[in-house]
């Protein structure tokens, strides 16, 4: 496995795409043994898509393309400027909020990004914002779509490591919105430092909460919907995307009545195209998969933390510490791909619950998007904004730093994750 290991960051080096690395990294280990036949490596591609559980990412991927055709989307900002647009920083204050109720939909960090770019940020600068501080806080803000329901790296975590999906969904709650607090509180001490005025000169009325909450009632309901169906018992993971599809799709026609056919064809084409490039990285994955079991990865790797430290806090840490290290480099998905596999084993043999690990892990990985230097995150809200390197990662620092503060506070406190699980299941 190493040579397989150093083949894979040697084409990426060579800048080529994640996808064909990882491929070619799994056919060498199988090239490389005298003992393997290299159509198993064509089986574990094939045995990769056969998988039930992994039918909710392309389903809900395409249930959230069709819910930014259907108003969805202005209607949460709409929402969110009456909520918090009064506050000091008010427009960065609403794309914290929004990326909270946005995680409830596109379960996507880099869609998030990309689409507060495009919506927000050029009215933030207009209003005096700089580019740094705007690109940090749509940037920092998409983390919170690691954990909020529902996740699609959390999706691919319980898949991979035989972790109830239902649970993850359930301890993403908390963790989601003390990240989307502490974001909050960040901006409003930068902007009443900088003097950055609220976007509204005055507090809104009951009535005019009331009127934007209603109407994104359906938008606010999905994730409440989602939650309770797999609570329930009526629907597995799989099943529940299957509903939000149909959900996104009926309240595109009969409740907003903007769903045209052409809005649904761009959601097809947008959808099939992003489902395509996940599934793709998700099946070359699979004989990296296949090498790791067989080579005792997680064993080994297990039996060298557990001489370093025998408290399972420690090794959590360290395992935290390479994820930050690796997510400077690596892409979020890619490394759930790789990684969950080694470690998932090892946090169960030192008696961590898998849940409270995978919280923490998804909302570390995820962090590796908004920190140079390949952050899809970073790289989507610089390029929309046309904001440099330098500028966006002297602004960023503060959110990072309250970032690694509420991971830190859920790492030692595993009962504020585990808690709703917990007490619903």
């Amino acid at each position: 496995m190493l040579l397989t290991t150093l083949l894979f960051f040697v084409l990426l080096v060579m800048g080529m795409p994640i996808s064909f690395a990882i491929g070619l990294a799994g056919f060498s280990f199988f090239v490389l043994s005298d003992t393997i036949p290299l159509g198993i490596a064509v089986q574990q591609i094939a045995s990769q898509s056969q998988s039930f559980p992994l039918l909710a990412v392309p389903f809900f991927v395409l249930a959230g393309h069709i819910m930014n055709k259907t108003g969805i989307t202005q209607r949460l900002i709409n929402c969110s400027n009456v909520l918090v647009a009064w506050m000091t920083g008010g427009l960065a204050q609403v794309s914290i909020l929004l990326s909270t109720m946005m995680g409830g939909i596109s379960g996507s960090a880099v869609a998030d990004a990309a689409m507060e770019a495009r919506m927000l940020g050029p009215e933030m600068i207009r209003r005096g914002y700089s580019k740094g501080f705007t690109c940090s806080v749509i940037a920092a803000g998409s983390l919170i779509t690691a954990t909020i329901p529902p996740s699609l790296g959390l999706i691919l975590y319980g898949y991979l490591g035989n972790v109830s999906i239902g649970r993850l969904f359930l301890a993403g709650v908390i963790p989601g919105l003390m990240m989307a607090a502490g974001l909050m509180i960040v901006v409003w001490l930068i902007a009443r430092k900088r003097n950055y005025q609220p976007a509204m000169e005055r507090r809104p009325t009951r009535g005019e909460i009331w009127r934007a909450v209603k109407d994104a009632k359906w938008a606010l309901l999905f994730p409440l919907a989602l939650l309770v169906g797999i609570r329930s018992g009526m629907f597995t993971p799989s099943e529940i995307g299957a509903l939000a599809v149909f959900y996104a799709v009926f309240i595109g026609i009969f409740m907003h009545r903007e769903l045209t056919w052409e809005r649904f064809q761009e959601a097809l084409g947008e959808g099939v195209i992003d489902i395509g490039i996940i599934m793709f990285v998700i099946l070359l994955s699979g004989p990296v998969g296949y090498g790791v079991i067989l080579e005792q990865t997680p064993q080994i790797m297990a039996e060298w933390m557990v001489a370093l430290s025998s408290n399972p806090t420690v090794i959590v840490l360290l395992i935290l510490l390479l994820l930050l290290i690796l997510g400077t480099a690596l892409e979020s998905t890619v490394m759930v791909l790789l990684l969950t596999p080694i470690f998932v084993p090892i946090v169960k043999q030192i008696g961590v619950d898998p849940v409270h690990f995978g919280i923490v892990m998804m909302s570390v990985v995820t962090l590796g998007s908004m920190t140079p230097p390949v952050g899809p995150c970073m790289f989507a809200a610089m390029t929309i904004l046309d904001t440099s390197m330098e500028e966006y990662t002297r602004e960023v620092i503060p959110f990072l730093a309250m970032i690694c503060l509420v991971i830190a506070i859920l790492v030692f406190l595993p009962g504020l994750v585990l808690w709703l699980p917990n007490l619903l299941m």
